[in-house]
């Protein structure tokens, strides 16, 4: 699982030191995603303290700081959704193309980390004098 995972956190999106001790808050833990132990989710690569906050407040995914996207929706809602039901989600606004395409990219590689096998594409649209950034995915 970690090496399928890349040995990156789902949570954080950062590395898992493999030899770092499981006691460590940046040590590696298996996480389901989910406290529903009935729910069919794969488990997942995370830090030890990346889970253990995890189980006490609600996760999310932290939107990079680089990147120039207006009213971003919540990351983990969205997968859940497109993992659930498909189709599409509109993510983000940005103020240019360039922006726009940032965002897609990252979006598309974040999510094959974070919905592994879902595949996941991401398209730029332009209105009303920004470029929205949409996820589109099929139905598993």
């Amino acid at each position: 699982m970690a090496e399928r995972d890349n040995w990156r956190c789902w949570v954080c999106d950062e590395p898992v030191d493999p030899d770092m001790s499981v006691n460590d808050g940046r040590g590696p833990s298996v996480d389901s995603r989910t406290a529903d132990r009935k729910a069919k989710v794969a488990e997942r690569l995370a830090h030890r303290g990346c889970n253990s906050r995890k189980g006490a407040v609600k996760v999310v995914i932290a939107w990079p700081d680089h990147l120039h996207v207006a009213e971003p929706a919540p990351l983990i809602t969205v997968a859940g959704r497109l993992e659930r039901k498909g189709g599409r989600e509109m993510v983000g606004r940005c103020p240019t193309r360039k922006d726009a395409h940032e965002v897609a990219e990252w979006l598309v590689d974040r999510f094959s980390r974070l919905v592994p096998g879902l595949p996941v594409t991401a398209a730029v649209e332009p209105g009303g004098g920004q470029f929205l950034v949409v996820l589109a995915a099929g139905r598993r």
